[in-house]
């Protein structure tokens, strides 16, 4: 595979061992990603909008049901909508799953990391 910087981006997260795996897979496939530590500098409304429309989930698909804060801002609550709930991972990126692995206007969640392996060929 190329290794090319400026197609292939990596929203993640240093301390998540998921992430750090998903980064070791996408450079033993030649690929030098762009990383973003997306704690630091989340998505902003529309690029995560985009970026659910890439991997085909819902809002609530892409959240961390388990963190502390889901259910402290009641975020289980079904009467939310999508916005409210992209809203709140924008505010709160802690919530957003993570490694998210974007190349050639395609999406892949690394969750398990050989997810990602799927959009790499294209």
């Amino acid at each position: 595979m190329n290794n090319t910087k400026d197609n292939t981006t990596i929203y993640h997260n240093p301390r998540c061992s998921k992430s750090r795996q998903t980064m070791q897979l996408l450079q033993d496939n030649g690929i030098e990603a762009k990383s973003i530590d997306y704690l630091k500098n989340p998505p902003n409304h529309t690029t995560l909008k985009h970026i659910l429309g890439m991997l085909g989930l819902k809002p609530r698909e892409l959240m961390r049901h388990k963190e502390t804060l889901y259910r402290e801002l009641g975020l289980d609550s079904m009467e939310l909508s999508d916005e409210a709930l992209i809203d709140a991972m924008v505010k709160h990126p802690i919530l957003i799953e993570r490694p998210i692995v974007i190349r050639n206007n395609q999406a892949a969640l690394g969750r398990p990391p050989e997810k990602i392996l799927e959009i790499l060929s294209s």
